[in-house]
């Protein structure tokens, strides 16, 4: 339920505030004065796009806020699946900057307009000639008669099912269209693959390959300074370790007169031993050293295979090579796979089907079963409207899946005994159409828990007896939910629990519309003026207050 409506910088609505209460809320003014602005700033709150044209002041932003009560209306997994605060009273804000930058919040959480549609829907139906074009629409026309079936977890059942299905044939589809693609490479990308695989690469193996090529190339010349370095270290006459040796006895001597003697003969001890093992490791590195030339050939040949296949692949190592191995053996299996994987995708595609027309027959037998009793309620709804002998027929045809099932759903009117029902866009006039969303509307307000409903317009075209019978459904159904109608008739307005009165200020330089909630006292006046015109008569605002307190 709107509990509250600020309306700042719009159109020409400079600053406007009202607070609707639960049950029917009447708004009438003038023509002109801004009731039909007003449902455009609301529409804000609903996702609609924003245009900078509207500001009243260009220079100062536009902001909409709609204060919700919804505490009644089990949206918590809503919101958590939006990772939105839950508040039972939701705060909606849009914003529109002088810049044409436009912000929506809920709850002061920043969203995208999509979030703002999906949310609106709960909140809000914003009845108006737009929702008679909707009406003409198979969308809408299935969505009004899942409402009056109940549908909505059969809708949701067939919905994934469809998906999946959607899902299984776009794959299907996809690995079908690339089939002749990758037989097309499977040649090319084997010739390389097993040109890889013969290369029998490692990780590590080309630094390795070239440091032991290095060493063989240079043999003797190795072998030649591993001599002198071990010869400086264990020379008979003169070496270091003897050296060091002959120190370590000469710290040894005198380490029991200080600690600092027997730290000293500690390190040259830890340094002797250090270069013992040095002195052991340079004579196993040249034992190891020889000249070998058929292993320069064979490693000159490694390198160079791996050098041809980097230069081939553009590439400057062999883990590069390694994953583009890992890649083309991906390609290559898949295509020698492709026949079991086109199976599988068949398979599945074939099951899911199967799934989604039994839940899509499950659906359509659902809606088929309630289309006549829905028929038979508008038309006698239609009946008490003034149209006696109006006729809606809902017709079914089969389709394709779709989103929405397999139905596409034929409305056909004719208003005129003897009359045959054509589609109900080309025969009814707006008065007839206003009559007929009025009618499914109260229907479904009896089926289901319904948003915050606005009627503009709700009106047209008729009069008299028909405009109390309006009356009497708009009150009916605003026991059940709020309803905010736009009239222009006194038969609707003496019906409204509250009455707000739009009107135009031009007293300065700018017109400005306003609004404000009447009392009781103006009500009757503004009644009385519906009924008698600008300046009632005596019996005008006799029958305002016969009708006011009639209907209170």
């Amino acid at each position: 339920m709107l509990t509250s409506l600020l309306i700042k910088n719009y159109a020409l609505i400079k600053h406007l505030e009202i607070q609707p209460e639960a049950g029917l809320n009447i708004i009438t003014g003038e023509t002109g004065a801004g009731k039909s602005i007003m449902l455009g700033a609301m529409g804000l709150l609903m996702g609609n796009r924003a245009d900078t044209k509207a500001l009243f002041d260009e220079n100062e932003k536009c902001v909409v806020e709609g204060n919700f009560d919804i505490s009644k209306l089990d949206l918590q997994a809503f919101f958590e699946d939006l990772e939105l605060d839950y508040e039972p009273s939701c705060l909606i804000r849009r914003e529109i900057s002088p810049n044409g930058k436009s912000r929506a919040f809920v709850n002061d959480t920043p969203v995208t307009l999509d979030v703002l549609k999906t949310l609106g829907v709960y909140l809000m139906d914003i009845h108006s000639q737009h929702d008679t074009l909707l009406l003409n629409t198979n969308a809408y026309q299935l969505a009004l008669l899942d409402a009056f079936a109940g549908n909505q977890s059969l809708s949701e059942k067939y919905l994934v099912s469809y998906k999946a299905f959607k899902s299984a044939e776009k794959a299907l589809t996809a690995l079908q269209n690339n089939a002749d693609s990758l037989k097309k490479e499977f040649d090319y990308n084997k010739f390389l693959l097993d040109e890889l695989v013969v290369a029998k690469l490692v990780g590590e193996e080309q630094a390795e390959l070239e440091e032991e090529l290095m060493i063989l190339e240079n043999a003797e010349e190795v072998k030649r300074k591993l001599g002198f370095a071990y010869e400086y270290l264990n020379n008979a006459d003169l070496s270091v370790l003897g050296l060091l040796k002959d120190a370590n006895v000469a710290l040894g001597s005198i380490s029991g007169i200080s600690e600092k003697y027997a730290s000293l003969k500690e390190r040259v001890n830890s340094s002797l031993i250090e270069l013992q093992d040095i002195s052991n490791e340079i004579e196993s590195e040249d034992s190891k050293v020889e000249t070998d030339d058929e292993k320069v050939v064979f490693l000159r040949d490694r390198l160079n295979a791996i050098f041809r296949l980097q230069q081939k692949h553009a590439v400057k190592s062999i883990t590069e090579l390694i994953e583009i191995r890992e890649d083309l053996q991906q390609k290559v299996s898949k295509v020698v796979n492709l026949g079991e994987e086109l199976e599988v995708l068949q398979k599945n595609r074939e099951k899911l089907f199967a799934e989604t027309q039994k839940d899509a027959s499950t659906l359509s037998e659902s809606r088929k079963k309630v289309i006549q009793p829905l028929v038979d309620k508008i038309q006698g709804l239609l009946a008490e409207l003034g149209m006696p002998d109006a006729r809606l027929l809902i017709g079914t045809k089969e389709k394709a899946f779709a989103s929405d099932g397999i139905d596409d759903l034929i409305f056909e009117f004719s208003a005129n005994k003897g009359s045959t029902p054509k589609p109900l866009k080309d025969v009814a006039s707006g008065g007839e159409f206003s009559r007929v969303m009025l009618s499914l509307k109260y229907v479904l307000a009896e089926k289901k828990s319904l948003p915050t409903i606005i009627f503009d317009e709700i009106d047209t075209g008729i009069s008299g007896e028909v405009a109390i019978k309006v009356g009497k459904m708009l009150t009916e159904m605003s026991s059940k939910l709020q309803v905010i109608a736009i009239t222009h008739l006194h038969q609707i307005a003496g019906k409204g629990q509250t009455h707000f009165y739009v009107y135009k200020d031009n007293s300065d330089t700018k017109t400005v519309s306003l609004m404000r909630k009447l009392e009781a006292d103006e009500r009757i006046i503004e009644v009385a003026k519906m009924i008698g015109g600008q300046n009632p008569s005596e019996s005008a605002i006799r029958s305002a207050i016969e009708m006011l307190e009639n209907n209170n």
